[in-house]
Protein backbone atom coordinates (compact mmCIF):
# COMPACT_ATOMS: atom_id res chain seq x y z
CA UNK A 1 0.00 0.00 0.00
CA UNK A 2 2.81 2.39 0.84
CA UNK A 3 4.49 1.81 -2.52
CA UNK A 4 1.21 2.45 -4.36
CA UNK A 5 0.65 5.73 -2.51
CA UNK A 6 4.17 6.90 -3.24
CA UNK A 7 3.78 6.04 -6.92
CA UNK A 8 0.49 7.95 -7.06
CA UNK A 9 2.03 11.04 -5.46
CA UNK A 10 4.94 10.99 -7.90
CA UNK A 11 2.57 10.66 -10.85
CA UNK A 12 0.44 13.52 -9.60
CA UNK A 13 3.33 15.97 -9.29
CA UNK A 14 5.82 14.68 -11.86
CA UNK A 15 4.86 16.82 -14.85
CA UNK A 16 5.34 20.21 -13.15
CA UNK A 17 8.23 19.04 -10.99
CA UNK A 18 10.16 17.52 -13.86
CA UNK A 19 9.48 20.55 -16.02
CA UNK A 20 10.95 22.87 -13.40
CA UNK A 21 13.95 20.59 -12.91
CA UNK A 22 15.03 21.36 -16.46
CA UNK A 23 15.33 25.06 -15.66
CA UNK A 24 19.00 24.71 -14.67
CA UNK A 25 19.90 23.14 -18.00
CA UNK A 26 18.25 25.84 -20.10
CA UNK A 27 19.61 28.59 -17.87
CA UNK A 28 23.14 27.30 -18.43
CA UNK A 29 22.49 27.00 -22.17
CA UNK A 30 21.42 30.64 -22.36
CA UNK A 31 24.23 31.87 -20.13
CA UNK A 32 26.77 30.22 -22.42
CA UNK A 33 25.21 31.23 -25.73
CA UNK A 34 23.53 34.63 -25.22
CA UNK A 35 26.47 36.56 -26.64
CA UNK A 36 26.12 34.74 -29.95
CA UNK A 37 22.50 35.81 -30.24
CA UNK A 38 22.90 39.34 -28.93
CA UNK A 39 23.39 40.91 -32.37
CA UNK A 40 20.47 39.15 -34.03
CA UNK A 41 18.19 39.62 -31.04
CA UNK A 42 19.00 43.14 -29.91
CA UNK A 43 21.01 45.03 -32.54
CA UNK A 44 19.17 43.81 -35.64
CA UNK A 45 15.85 45.39 -34.58
CA UNK A 46 17.47 48.83 -34.53
CA UNK A 47 19.12 48.23 -37.91
CA UNK A 48 15.86 46.95 -39.41
CA UNK A 49 13.91 49.98 -38.19
CA UNK A 50 16.59 52.37 -39.37
CA UNK A 51 16.98 50.83 -42.83
CA UNK A 52 13.40 49.84 -43.66
CA UNK A 53 11.38 52.24 -41.58
CA UNK A 54 13.40 55.45 -41.55
CA UNK A 55 15.56 55.43 -44.71
CA UNK A 56 13.26 53.55 -47.07
CA UNK A 57 10.26 55.05 -45.32
CA UNK A 58 11.50 58.52 -46.13
CA UNK A 59 11.36 57.74 -49.83
CA UNK A 60 7.93 56.15 -49.55
CA UNK A 61 6.49 59.02 -47.53
CA UNK A 62 7.85 61.59 -49.98
CA UNK A 63 6.04 59.90 -52.87
CA UNK A 64 3.11 61.96 -54.12
CA UNK A 65 1.10 58.81 -54.88
CA UNK A 66 1.37 57.20 -51.43
CA UNK A 67 -0.74 58.20 -48.48
CA UNK A 68 -2.48 56.73 -45.44
CA UNK A 69 -5.09 55.08 -47.64
CA UNK A 70 -2.31 53.15 -49.39
CA UNK A 71 -0.86 52.00 -46.05
CA UNK A 72 -3.99 50.61 -44.39
CA UNK A 73 -4.48 53.68 -42.23
CA UNK A 74 -0.86 54.13 -41.11
CA UNK A 75 0.32 57.73 -40.92
CA UNK A 76 3.77 56.86 -42.27
CA UNK A 77 5.59 53.95 -43.83
CA UNK A 78 7.50 53.47 -40.58
CA UNK A 79 4.21 53.05 -38.68
CA UNK A 80 3.06 50.61 -41.36
CA UNK A 81 6.18 48.46 -41.58
CA UNK A 82 7.01 48.38 -37.84
CA UNK A 83 4.42 45.74 -36.83
CA UNK A 84 5.39 43.64 -39.83
CA UNK A 85 9.04 43.74 -38.81
CA UNK A 86 8.40 42.69 -35.22
CA UNK A 87 6.04 39.87 -36.27
CA UNK A 88 8.62 38.61 -38.76
CA UNK A 89 11.23 38.85 -36.01
CA UNK A 90 9.09 36.57 -33.83
CA UNK A 91 8.91 34.07 -36.69
CA UNK A 92 12.65 34.16 -37.31
CA UNK A 93 13.49 33.79 -33.61
CA UNK A 94 11.19 30.79 -33.31
CA UNK A 95 12.73 29.30 -36.45
CA UNK A 96 16.28 29.70 -35.20
CA UNK A 97 15.47 28.12 -31.83
CA UNK A 98 13.64 25.06 -33.17
CA UNK A 99 15.71 23.88 -36.10
CA UNK A 100 19.47 23.55 -35.46
CA UNK A 101 19.10 23.30 -31.65
CA UNK A 102 16.55 20.50 -31.94
CA UNK A 103 18.61 18.66 -34.54
CA UNK A 104 21.65 19.01 -32.30
CA UNK A 105 19.87 17.58 -29.30
CA UNK A 106 18.72 14.61 -31.37
CA UNK A 107 21.65 13.85 -33.67
CA UNK A 108 24.87 15.65 -32.72
CA UNK A 109 25.14 15.70 -28.94
CA UNK A 110 22.04 13.53 -28.32
CA UNK A 111 20.90 15.45 -25.24
CA UNK A 112 17.29 14.35 -25.65
CA UNK A 113 18.30 10.71 -25.31
CA UNK A 114 19.95 11.45 -21.99
CA UNK A 115 16.89 13.38 -20.83
CA UNK A 116 14.38 10.63 -21.52
CA UNK A 117 16.68 8.10 -19.81
CA UNK A 118 15.63 9.88 -16.60
CA UNK A 119 12.03 10.08 -15.33
CA UNK A 120 11.39 12.81 -17.95
CA UNK A 121 8.75 12.06 -20.56
CA UNK A 122 9.00 13.30 -24.15
CA UNK A 123 6.20 15.78 -23.43
CA UNK A 124 8.24 17.18 -20.49
CA UNK A 125 11.26 17.61 -22.76
CA UNK A 126 9.25 19.36 -25.48
CA UNK A 127 7.50 21.60 -22.93
CA UNK A 128 10.77 22.75 -21.38
CA UNK A 129 12.31 23.46 -24.78
CA UNK A 130 9.22 25.44 -25.79
CA UNK A 131 9.38 27.47 -22.60
CA UNK A 132 12.95 28.41 -23.49
CA UNK A 133 11.85 29.33 -27.02
CA UNK A 134 9.09 31.52 -25.60
CA UNK A 135 11.63 33.19 -23.32
CA UNK A 136 13.83 33.97 -26.32
CA UNK A 137 10.87 35.32 -28.30
CA UNK A 138 9.68 37.42 -25.36
CA UNK A 139 13.08 39.01 -24.73
CA UNK A 140 14.00 39.68 -28.38
CA UNK A 141 10.55 40.97 -29.39
CA UNK A 142 10.29 42.96 -26.17
CA UNK A 143 13.49 44.79 -27.07
CA UNK A 144 12.21 45.26 -30.62
CA UNK A 145 9.01 46.88 -29.35
CA UNK A 146 10.97 49.13 -27.00
CA UNK A 147 13.07 50.30 -29.94
CA UNK A 148 9.91 51.00 -31.93
CA UNK A 149 8.44 52.94 -29.02
CA UNK A 150 11.31 55.43 -29.34
CA UNK A 151 10.01 56.31 -32.81
CA UNK A 152 6.46 56.95 -31.59
CA UNK A 153 4.75 54.43 -33.85
CA UNK A 154 2.28 53.08 -31.28
CA UNK A 155 -1.22 54.51 -31.02
CA UNK A 156 -1.50 53.49 -27.36
CA UNK A 157 0.46 51.81 -24.59
CA UNK A 158 -2.26 49.19 -24.18
CA UNK A 159 -2.07 48.30 -27.85
CA UNK A 160 1.70 47.90 -27.63
CA UNK A 161 1.42 45.64 -24.57
CA UNK A 162 -1.16 43.39 -26.22
CA UNK A 163 0.97 43.35 -29.37
CA UNK A 164 3.82 42.01 -27.23
CA UNK A 165 1.63 39.07 -26.16
CA UNK A 166 0.69 38.51 -29.80
CA UNK A 167 4.37 38.11 -30.70
CA UNK A 168 4.62 35.24 -28.23
CA UNK A 169 1.61 33.59 -29.88
CA UNK A 170 3.11 34.13 -33.35
CA UNK A 171 6.38 32.59 -32.23
CA UNK A 172 4.61 29.59 -30.72
CA UNK A 173 2.58 29.10 -33.91
CA UNK A 174 5.86 28.70 -35.80
CA UNK A 175 7.93 27.00 -33.11
CA UNK A 176 5.77 23.94 -32.54
CA UNK A 177 5.29 22.91 -36.21
CA UNK A 178 8.96 23.54 -37.00
CA UNK A 179 9.97 21.53 -33.94
CA UNK A 180 7.87 18.65 -35.27
CA UNK A 181 9.35 18.94 -38.77
CA UNK A 182 12.90 18.99 -37.41
CA UNK A 183 12.24 16.01 -35.13
CA UNK A 184 11.44 13.92 -38.20
CA UNK A 185 14.28 15.04 -40.46
CA UNK A 186 17.24 12.66 -40.85
CA UNK A 187 19.73 15.54 -41.07
CA UNK A 188 20.01 19.31 -41.40
CA UNK A 189 20.02 19.43 -45.21
CA UNK A 190 16.28 20.09 -45.22
CA UNK A 191 16.72 23.38 -43.38
CA UNK A 192 17.86 25.19 -46.52
CA UNK A 193 14.66 24.11 -48.27
CA UNK A 194 12.54 25.33 -45.34
CA UNK A 195 14.21 28.74 -45.43
CA UNK A 196 13.98 29.13 -49.20
CA UNK A 197 10.48 27.74 -49.71
CA UNK A 198 8.74 28.76 -46.47
CA UNK A 199 10.48 31.34 -44.29
CA UNK A 200 11.75 33.81 -46.90
CA UNK A 201 8.53 33.88 -49.00
CA UNK A 202 6.53 34.43 -45.81
CA UNK A 203 8.89 37.22 -44.77
CA UNK A 204 8.53 38.99 -48.11
CA UNK A 205 4.92 38.36 -49.11
CA UNK A 206 2.83 38.25 -45.91
CA UNK A 207 2.05 41.94 -45.66
CA UNK A 208 5.06 43.00 -43.63
CA UNK A 209 6.41 45.46 -46.22
CA UNK A 210 3.45 46.21 -48.49
CA UNK A 211 -0.31 45.51 -48.51
CA UNK A 212 -1.07 42.07 -49.89
CA UNK A 213 -3.83 43.70 -51.96
CA UNK A 214 -0.99 44.67 -54.32
CA UNK A 215 -0.56 40.98 -55.15
CA UNK A 216 -2.59 39.16 -57.75
CA UNK A 217 -5.87 37.69 -56.52
CA UNK A 218 -4.58 34.08 -56.21
CA UNK A 219 -1.43 35.18 -54.38
CA UNK A 220 -3.44 37.47 -52.09
CA UNK A 221 -5.72 34.56 -51.21
CA UNK A 222 -2.67 32.37 -50.60
CA UNK A 223 -1.04 35.03 -48.40
CA UNK A 224 -4.13 35.14 -46.19
CA UNK A 225 -3.70 31.45 -45.46
CA UNK A 226 -0.23 31.94 -43.99
CA UNK A 227 0.34 32.29 -40.23
CA UNK A 228 2.64 35.27 -40.63
CA UNK A 229 -0.06 37.31 -42.39
CA UNK A 230 -2.43 36.63 -39.51
CA UNK A 231 0.27 37.71 -37.06
CA UNK A 232 1.23 40.81 -39.02
CA UNK A 233 -2.35 41.95 -39.51
CA UNK A 234 -3.22 41.43 -35.84
CA UNK A 235 -0.09 43.25 -34.69
CA UNK A 236 -0.76 46.12 -37.08
CA UNK A 237 -4.35 46.53 -35.88
CA UNK A 238 -3.10 46.77 -32.30
CA UNK A 239 -0.25 49.19 -32.96
CA UNK A 240 -2.33 51.47 -35.20
CA UNK A 241 -5.33 51.42 -32.87
CA UNK A 242 -7.91 50.29 -35.45
CA UNK A 243 -8.86 46.92 -33.99
CA UNK A 244 -11.47 44.81 -35.77
CA UNK A 245 -12.63 42.47 -33.01
CA UNK A 246 -14.12 39.79 -35.26
CA UNK A 247 -11.07 39.65 -37.50
CA UNK A 248 -8.76 39.75 -34.47
CA UNK A 249 -10.60 36.76 -33.04
CA UNK A 250 -10.04 34.83 -36.27
CA UNK A 251 -6.33 35.68 -36.14
CA UNK A 252 -6.00 34.49 -32.54
CA UNK A 253 -7.92 31.27 -33.16
CA UNK A 254 -5.85 30.51 -36.28
CA UNK A 255 -2.52 31.04 -34.51
CA UNK A 256 -3.59 29.20 -31.35
CA UNK A 257 -4.89 26.24 -33.36
CA UNK A 258 -1.64 26.03 -35.32
CA UNK A 259 0.37 26.13 -32.08
CA UNK A 260 -1.80 23.39 -30.51
CA UNK A 261 -1.59 21.12 -33.55
CA UNK A 262 2.14 21.71 -33.75
CA UNK A 263 2.53 20.80 -30.07
CA UNK A 264 0.71 17.50 -30.54
CA UNK A 265 2.74 16.75 -33.66
CA UNK A 266 6.01 17.66 -31.92
CA UNK A 267 5.46 15.22 -29.07
CA UNK A 268 4.40 12.49 -31.49
CA UNK A 269 7.33 12.97 -33.90
CA UNK A 270 9.95 13.24 -31.16
CA UNK A 271 8.55 10.15 -29.44
CA UNK A 272 8.80 8.19 -32.67
CA UNK A 273 12.35 9.46 -33.25
CA UNK A 274 13.71 8.78 -29.77
CA UNK A 275 11.90 5.56 -28.95
CA UNK A 276 12.24 3.90 -32.34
Amino acid sequence: MADTSTSTDVTRTSHWTLLLRQFDYWFIVYRRTWKGSAVSSFLMPLLYVGAMGVLLGGYVDSSTTTGPSDLEGASSYLAYVAPGLVAAHAMQTATGETMWPVMGMIKWHRTYYGMIATPLNVSDVVAAHMMFVLFRIATSCGVFLLVLALFGVFASVAGALVAFLVQILIGLAFATPLFAVTAGLPNESGFAVIYRVVIMPLFLFSGAFFPISNLSAPLEWLAKLTPLWHGVDLTRMLTLGNLDWSLAGIHVLYLAALAAIGWWWSVRRLTNRLVD
